[in-house]
Parts: structure tokens; sequence; C-alpha cells
């Protein structure tokens, strides 16, 4: 049996678990699979760990709810920071995380208020990926920006970007005419991304704002994603589309993203606690 915590950065919600005195012998991706499904399990979009670390405060683990793990999420990350304030687990309001993208520091920020429970987290997500052979994208070049693929006989524009995870984006006149649901999965496993990609369709409303719908790799629809909003802010401006700040819209509530004139780009959002509980280690077949 094993404490958790369910929680949402934006409607894109995590059990997390708190392993920081050591990981349990588990097979983690098939915990995965039970834990994420929402009818025989807790349900969410990712399982998170909390894992000791010996380059950082502690490390997180995610894992898809199909079984596979993924580098970085950057709505986890605002979870975990919430989660370790709360719990009293490190005494300060920034804390060094390492995860497959690096090691990355979130921040808790206040509003005017000063009111102990209404903060975001701001995290420092680093400096963005554009090398194809790093993302990676199977293009030549040093960079895959406004590129076109083929998809069905037909010829998409997009951009790919890494945040420490692949991102293709691509930029649509009406978010509302998207196939959403071909285009997502089709795009996820497109031959041209080695190991897949996550996908973010953007519909730019002004300089300052950017609407997005996304599809996780290995997660499929989710409400957010911090890694993507930071991966469409990128694109945006590489492709003139928008400003070094902007507001990403997204199914679940919005982002702050700044790319700094230093080339690190900011995310601020918040994170929310849903429910605790104990997972009980009961067997699902399949």
């Amino acid at each position: 049996m094993s404490g958790f915590v369910k929680m949402h950065g934006l409607g894109n919600d995590f059990v997390i678990m708190n392993f920081m005195l050591g990981e349990p012998n588990r097979d983690w991706a098939e915990e995965a699979r039970q834990i994420c499904d929402r009818r025989f399990g807790i349900g969410a979009d990712g399982l998170v760990l909390l894992l000791p670390s010996d380059v950082a405060d502690l490390r997180m683990m995610i894992m898809n709810p199909d079984g596979s793990e993924a580098e970085m999420c950057g709505n986890a990350i605002r979870c975990v920071a919430k989660y370790v304030y709360e719990k009293g687990l490190i005494d300060d309001i920034s804390i060094t995380v390492e995860t497959g993208a690096g090691v990355l520091v979130p921040e808790l920020v206040w509003g005017d208020l000063a009111d102990d429970t209404d903060f975001k987290v701001r995290v420092d997500m680093g400096k963005p990926v554009l090398a194809p052979v790093d993302i990676p994208v199977a293009v030549e070049g040093d960079r895959a920006i406004a590129r076109e693929l083929t998809l069905d006989g037909k010829a998409i524009t997009y951009s790919a970007v890494s945040m420490g995870n692949p991102h293709c984006v691509v930029f649509v006149p009406d978010l509302e005419s998207v196939d959403y649901y071909r285009l997502g999965p089709a795009l996820e496993q497109h031959p041209l991304f080695p190991k897949k990609t996550n996908v973010e369709f953007v519909q730019v409303v002004n300089p300052s704002e950017l609407k997005v719908r996304v599809w996780e790799r290995g997660a499929g629809e989710t409400l957010a994603c911090g890694t993507g909003a930071c991966a469409v802010a990128v694109a945006g401006v590489l492709n003139q589309y928008s400003d070094r700040r902007v507001k990403v819209v997204l199914p679940g509530g919005s982002l702050d993203i700044e790319w700094a004139e230093d080339g690190r780009l900011f995310m601020t959002g918040p994170a929310e606690n849903v429910f605790e509980g104990n997972w009980l280690r009961w067997q699902v077949k399949y």
C-alpha cells in the first residue's frame, strides 16, 4: 500500500507518490498503466514519482498512462513544487528538481494578496533545443522551423522544438476546423519523429496570446502541457507570429510564458490539489 496525492495543473492531472527515502522495487510501467486507468485505477495523465537525487533536492520520474517514461512535464513539475512545499519536505520556496531534461528550478510566487495558499509556480525551463538531431526529427539543417511533412498525401507545415521532450507545433487558422483526433496520433507517430512527438495545434489570437490544443505523446488528449506551451512560444517567435512573452491559452486554463533575451524560458502557472489516498496495489487483469 502506498500513499498518493492527486493533483492537476490546468486539468493536466497526476498521481504523485513520495519515495524520496528510497524507491521500492516495482514494475513502474505496469503500475502506471493501472494507476492512470480512469475506470479501474485512480485516473491520471501521468504517474509522478519523487525519488532521491545526487544532484538536486529530488528527482522527478514521470510515467505516461501507456507505461512509457516521459523526460519532462511542465505541469507536473509545478505540482511537485507545490507538493513538497505544503508537505514541508523542503524548507524553501525555490527547489531544484532532477528530470530527464536536466535540473530545473521551480519557485513559488505570490500575488498581491500574499495569501499563503494562493500562489503560482514559476519554473526556469532552460533553453529550447532546436537542432533536429537533438529533438529528434529526421531532417537536415540547423533548425526544423516552418518545414513541411506529408501526411495522407497532404503537406503540413510544422515547427519542431524540444524542451527536453520533442514537440511538433502546427499553426492553424482556426482550431475548431482541425481534425484533431486523426491528426494528433498520426503526427505523434509520424516517421520523421523517431522517438514519437508531442503535438500542439496553435491558433494565433494576437502577438501576445496563442490558443492551443495538445495531443501528448504516450497520453493522448490532455487539457494542458507546460513543455508544449514553451515550445509553442518558441515556435511563435521564430515564425514571427508572437512576442517573446505570451499568454498560452489551453483547454484547462492559461500559462504565462516568457522567452528571455538570454534564451531561457520561464513558465508561470497554477497547481491544485484534488485528493489524497492509498494505492492498495490490487491487480487489474486486462
